[in-house]
């Protein structure tokens, strides 16, 4: 129902602003350009595709899923009937028996769990979702009321939307790219920032759900994690930019390689049919990412108007002019469209990150805020969609208003370390 109101109220909101610019600014082309508009085109100076182009977007997203989906479920099939699943889930299973109470020990769902969030840790997004699809299939397999969210899930996702990632190789990438002095400078405040909106999404959900996380299992694994962490970030701050992404992609491909090779060897060791094996997991695959298609392509239409229609221009535009009443620093206020559109949509926070890079420059404040916001969170709106239509989940719950509360927990947090390291 959350889900609901909260898409019914993105497209009323859009066609009202959209409606007010027609009929009161003047500005006639406005109808047009929400629905068959092109980011491509010259003359849309907001270069966001309108209705029309979101639904092919949104298509070409899962078709181009569906090769990856089959590859990791496939090789996902194979790890489960070794017992591979099964090894990871007992080795996790002192952590992860306390933060989900619900699920038995030495359930598949802890295994694929792990996956997920390894891939996330390692920036291995095309890795990530087949493995959370896959994790959000045995949660279900737990769920007594099929159409309402477990709190396993919701304490799963609301993990997952926070986005926790290691190096943000893309954004330094980005950086570079545009002449950044010193691209990987955002790299410490973006694993600051992620780092602290996994933490903030764990306790919130386990306040929610009762969870005692002073419990000394979830104490040792959340703190051996965070030294483990930030041992990696001392050794890896010494490095300049070349040197980080050679050691990224060395560290997360070759893992993934790894995997890979030891899923295969474990397959043979147990003697089953390792290609049957991968072929049943990759047909399931392919139905999974034909089946989130209506999902998505309801999520980004509605992310699509708001967008076309102005509506997050009226929010910035209404920011700067509290922060100028107030007489209070209104810097940040150039990098926050990134963290307004980063829960709705990855690639068009992408491509807000590069337009205020290359507006106000690499090396500025606001350049340097949107890098570190960019890297900060994930797109939550389109994790609900993909995720909780996979399964068919209609009541989401509280899990909406417990991401995005994460998700301000990060972006406020991004704009406090922007100000300490660059203010």
């Amino acid at each position: 129902m959350a889900l609901s109101r909260i898409w019914s109220a993105f497209i009323i909101v859009a066609i009202l602003v959209g409606c007010a610019k027609c009929f009161f600014l003047g500005q006639s082309d406005i109808f047009n350009l929400m629905i068959i508009g092109k980011a491509d085109d010259p003359t849309n100076l907001l270069k966001v595709d309108g209705v029309i182009e979101t639904c092919w977007t949104a298509v070409n997203i899962c078709l181009k899923l569906i090769g990856i989906m089959a590859l990791f479920m496939g090789f996902m099939s194979i790890a489960e009937k070794a017992g591979g699943i099964r090894l990871l889930s007992r080795i996790i299973a002192p952590f992860f028996s306390k933060l989900f109470p619900d699920i038995p020990k030495g359930h598949p769902a802890t295994g694929h769990m792990v996956m997920n969030f390894s891939a996330n840790l390692l920036g291995l997004d095309n890795a990530a979702t087949p493995f959370g699809l896959k994790a959000m299939e045995s949660l279900q397999e737990l769920n007594t009321n099929k159409d309402t969210a477990s709190n396993a899930q919701i304490m799963f996702l609301c993990l997952h939307a926070s986005g926790l990632t290691l190096i943000p190789v893309s954004i330094i990438a980005i950086r570079a790219s545009l002449n950044a002095s010193n691209p990987t400078d955002i790299f410490i405040p973006c694993m600051i920032a992620t780092f602290v909106a996994t933490i903030a999404a764990m306790l919130i959900v386990s306040f929610k759900q009762r969870i005692n996380i002073l419990q000394p299992a979830i104490l040792a694994w959340v703190l051996g994690l965070s030294a483990v962490i930030a041992s990696l970030v001392l050794y890896l701050v010494k490095m300049n930019t070349a040197e980080l992404q050679l050691f990224s992609g060395i560290l997360s491909n070759g893992l993934l390689l790894f995997i890979f090779l030891i899923i295969v060897l474990g397959g043979l060791y147990k003697n089953i049919d390792v290609f049957d094996s991968f072929i049943e997991g990759a047909k399931g695959g392919f139905e999974t990412a034909i089946k989130i298609i209506p999902y998505l392509v309801g999520m980004l239409i509605a992310i699509s108007m708001l967008r076309t229609s102005g509506t997050f221009d009226m929010i910035i535009n209404g920011l700067k002019y509290v922060c100028t009443f107030f007489n209070a620093d209104s810097r940040f206020i150039d990098g926050i469209p990134t963290a307004l559109i980063r829960p709705l949509s990855g690639g068009g926070a992408r491509g807000m990150m590069v337009d205020t890079i290359k507006t106000h420059g690499a090396d500025s404040f606001a350049g340097r805020l949107s890098s570190i916001l960019q890297g900060s969170s994930d797109t939550t709106f389109y994790v609900i969609a993909v995720y909780f239509g996979a399964v068919n989940i209609k009541n989401t719950r509280y899990a909406i208003g417990a991401m995005l509360l994460a998700d301000l927990v990060g972006i406020c947090t991004a704009i406090a370390l922007c100000y300490l390291f660059f203010g």
